[in-house]
């Protein structure tokens, strides 16, 4: 059995983590709650919590291929912090908005709210905000500014645009 090629997805969001971080951004990461992630519950909104991942804000941050694991304060109390790289759909900089949208690709597990499967754990979240919308790989804007429903791409290639 052949092993299956790693997604370009945990590369790509460790060098945008490392772009905003060399530019003094605060990077943020978006994410779809399911039953693998491990966040505390009372931030999720919508099946949704918006991570701040700063050197400052995180303790022992691990971007690895398949998990972001760190440890955070939430309210005064440290909580450790476990996202399935599928579950992230965009990494970006607070200050400018600048970063990427990806999409989710988590089909064996139920987002939170989806009422076809019950999940076994809460969502994640040190902020809630809203989903951002747009296709594969595309310059986000903060969730606040974004449309809550996830657009499809309309075929062939992910169109990328230049960030600048």
């Amino acid at each position: 059995m052949a092993n299956a090629e790693i997604s370009t997805k945990p590369y790509l969001l460790r060098a945008l983590y490392e772009w905003c971080v060399d530019n003094g951004y605060t990077p943020h990461l978006a994410v779809k709650v399911d039953s693998r992630s491990q966040v505390p519950s009372e931030y999720v909104r919508n099946g949704e919590i918006t991570l701040n991942v700063s050197p400052s804000a995180v303790h022992k941050l691990q971007m690895g291929n398949e998990l972001i694991e760190f440890s955070a304060r939430f309210a005064g109390v440290a909580r450790q912090i476990s996202v399935p790289v599928p579950c992230i759909y965009a990494l970006y900089a607070r200050e400018t908005g600048h970063g990427m949208t990806f999409e989710v690709d988590s089909p064996k597990a139920a987002i939170q709210g989806d009422t076809d499967q019950d999940p076994a754990k809460p969502g994640p979240s040190n902020e809630a905000g809203p989903a951002l919308a747009g296709p594969a790989l595309a310059p986000v804007s903060p969730p606040a500014a974004v449309p809550t429903e996830p657009t499809k791409p309309t075929g062939g290639k992910p169109q990328l645009r230049r960030i600048k």
